[in-house]
């Protein structure tokens, strides 16, 4: 594993960290999309030795925007939790306050970085999830078995685990640094999207503040998507799982 040490003379509060393997047609729009933003913003890329260059694109971006993009390379890949859980590491030890997992294909709109910052910057949210079903169906360019299969997961997940967040797959969150140090990372388990639930559920039971902020997700344009069924059965079978664990386990108090 490689990383970049160059750091900006004033750090900005934020990072979004964006996990990457081939997605060298949308690696410097997403960086550019992020820079863009009215508060600003971090970019940190966990890229799992992606064979199609990926890795060259971000560091033509890091020249461009010295200090605020970086990168940690990987060799091969090894999922999505622990991506996210490497940059999380590194947001902790590098001092940001806010701390965004968002995809790089643009199914998740930069537009809506600023408003999953404010209902924790500003709002007091511990956790702000970017939710496809707060106010309904907001996914386009998605088959209907998709659709049906993802809704009815988050449902299944809320009556398992109790939890009232509608989205519970979600992965455009933002969290604040305190609910990361608190949530124990050496113990979350699941490395696919399964890691989505039970980050969430972890917060939700060490009693942190969730909200919901309604995005309107955008099946990708370019690359090829990751996601299959056996991903959402990890998610439907998993939450059991955490559930039963939760009955035995001692969840941390938040960090002051």
């Amino acid at each position: 594993m490689s990383t970049s040490n160059t750091l900006p003379a004033q750090r900005a509060d934020s990072v979004v960290i964006i996990p990457m393997y081939n997605e060298r047609e949308n690696a410097s729009a997403i960086i550019d999309a992020v820079m863009a933003r009215s508060h600003p913003m971090d970019v940190l890329v966990i890229d799992d030795g992606s064979p199609d260059g990926t890795a060259l694109i971000v560091r033509e971006k890091m020249a461009e925007y010295p200090g605020r993009v970086n990168i940690i390379e990987r060799k091969g890949k090894q999922g999505l939790g622990t991506a996210y859980i490497t940059g999380f590491r590194y947001a902790l030890d590098n001092g940001y306050e806010y701390i965004f997992e968002m995809d790089a294909d643009f199914s998740h709109n930069p537009d809506d970085l600023m408003a999953l910052y404010e209902a924790c910057a500003v709002k007091g949210a511990d956790v702000a999830v970017g939710s496809r079903y707060i106010t309904g169906v907001n996914v386009v360019n998605w088959p209907m078995g998709r659709v049906l299969m993802s809704y009815y997961a988050s449902w299944y997940v809320r009556v398992i685990t109790g939890m009232k967040i509608r989205d519970t797959t979600a992965g455009f969150v933002c969290y604040r640094r305190r609910v990361l140090q608190t949530l124990e990372l050496d113990k979350i388990r699941f490395k696919g999207y399964a890691f989505q639930i039970e980050m969430k559920y972890t917060a939700y039971k060490c009693g942190f503040r969730i909200v919901e902020v309604p995005i309107i997700f955008v099946n990708r344009v370019l690359g090829t998507s990751k996601m299959n069924s056996g991903i959402f059965g990890e998610a439907v079978f998993g939450v059991i799982r955490l559930k039963t664990s939760g009955w035995f386990r001692k969840f941390p108090k938040p960090v002051e």
